[in-house]
């Protein structure tokens, strides 16, 4: 049998049902891969063994009566920490949280998580309060890529994208307020999903306001879509979060792209793309095209989103720190302070014209996607740089979203969006393709992923697998 580590959770429920395989020996496989891998590669930052195990207990005890809770019941899983865990300090990779806590309650993704059996067994990395595009933080150190551990993994979920192509759970939490999922799904080739704004449900809702979504991070996009179905079960505590109508995302997972109206954007706004990048996802829009979609060359313009976006991020980043001492202030992260900084000096007028502008932009994605069923781009312009940098280059006063332009946009739309891994570059760094779907088309955007998936299987990184 394939390492249980490395099983996906539709596989594992499947195990689990024949009595092959149980909930326990799958969190034994998951622990033992983060004992063994997690010092080279600074994904977690919390492991609960023991708590782990006891859940992993009752699972089994549950399948071994045929009675799961969901068809992710005993599947290893981890959290973001950004996100409330009962009884777990939730330190947003920041010196200014108080371990102490209370620690009393679950975020609305990890409560409905634990109620469908999960096994939650660990926090993972993040930057600080997830500000950037890739993750360090003076808390928790550096976070590598495991497809070569010098590389970024990108951010802010960098630790939840490792914890995926490594192997240490099946199921992780993202959060995307810029690109935060499909940046290092992109960097470490796994697949990540923002979904549709409000799918699922948040609190306490982020002080970067309505960019911020949360979404699945898997190795499969069948997984990402088990995992939607319970993450988008409501919550009071979100007054934002749209209607749920009980859905099951796989249904009409394998339905394919035949028929669809694809367009490709080979970039956006004419931002350069790395070679190897640009010939790696035009081959992914000609594989939808041999799929049956209907596949044209678009150009693509949506003027001002860096401005825009810039205004919406900085004063979310000038509220955040609101709640924090001036005392604490001095130990958080420079960058953010700065952003701080610049958000604070924002006039009221000029915030509430780029919320003006940015309704405007999500008016012009809704008229194209009147033609359109799907857009295909990149998902970023470069592959995984430096370790340990904010920036791929030295310095020089740039904010990490000028090396991000084509994942933010689609937060100020609020629209679906997936990175799915399309190839390697020469040395051997993943490249991502960018799915990004109508508002509320989670599903779609999900079916034509893995419709890719099955056309072009991606591979674990060698770190995985040794």
């Amino acid at each position: 049998m394939t390492d249980p580590a490395l099983l996906s959770a539709a596989e594992l429920s499947g195990l689990y049902a024949s009595g092959r395989l149980s909930p326990v020996e799958a969190t034994q496989a998951s622990l033992g891969r983060i004992e063994r891998l997690d010092a080279r590669v600074n994904a977690i930052c919390g492991i609960y063994p023991e708590e782990a195990l006891a859940s992993a207990r009752q699972s089994e005890a549950r399948w071994r009566e045929g009675r799961p809770l969901s068809p992710i019941d005993g599947v290893p899983t981890t959290v973001k920490d950004l996100l409330l865990t009962r009884g777990w300090p939730t330190l947003r990779g920041s010196k200014t949280i108080d371990p102490a806590g209370p620690w009393d309650q679950d975020a609305p993704a990890v409560a409905r998580l634990r109620e469908a059996g999960a096994v939650l067994v660990g926090r993972t990395t993040t930057p600080e309060f997830g500000w950037k595009g890739v993750t360090d933080s003076a808390l928790t150190g550096i976070t590598r890529n495991p497809w070569d551990l010098t590389k970024t993994p990108g951010g802010s979920s960098g630790g939840a994208a490792v914890a995926a192509a490594t192997g240490m759970a099946a199921l992780n939490i993202g959060t995307d307020g810029g690109g935060s999922i499909r940046i290092p799904a992109g960097f470490t080739g796994i697949f990540g999903h923002k979904p549709s704004f409000g799918r699922v449900p948040a609190f306490p809702l982020s002080p970067f306001g309505t960019v911020s979504h949360l979404g699945p991070m898997t190795r499969t996009v069948r997984d990402a879509a088990l995992m939607l179905s319970v993450l988008a079960q409501p919550d009071p505590r979100d007054w934002t979060a749209l209607p749920f109508p009980p859905t099951d995302f796989t249904q009409g997972l394998e339905d394919g792209v035949r028929g669809l109206r694809v367009a490709y954007a080979p970039t956006l706004d004419g931002a350069p793309v790395d070679p190897e990048i640009a010939a790696s996802v035009a081959k992914a829009a000609e594989i939808f095209a041999r799929l049956g979609a209907r596949v044209e060359t678009v150009t693509l313009d949506l003027p001002d989103t860096g401005p825009v976006f810039r205004t919406h991020w900085f004063v979310g980043a000038a509220t955040l720190f609101t709640g924090i001492s001036e005392e604490k202030q001095a130990l958080i992260d420079p960058g953010l302070r700065r952003a701080a900084a610049e958000g604070a000096a924002i006039p009221l007028l000029d915030y509430t014209r780029a919320v003006m502008a940015r309704g405007r932009m999500g008016v012009r994605m809704n008229h194209f996607h009147q033609d359109w069923d799907l857009l295909l781009m990149p998902t970023l312009p470069i592959p995984a740089f430096a370790a340990g940098q904010d920036l791929p280059l030295a310095p020089d006063g740039s904010y990490w979203a000028d090396w991000t332009p084509f994942t933010y946009p689609f937060n100020l739309t609020q629209q679906p969006a997936a990175s799915v891994p399309c190839g390697l570059t020469s040395a051997g760094l993943p490249i991502g393709l960018q799915i990004i779907g109508p508002m509320f088309q989670d599903g779609l955007v999900l079916r034509a992923a893995r419709a890719f998936e099955a056309a072009q299987p991606w591979a674990l990184p060698p770190l995985a697998t040794a």
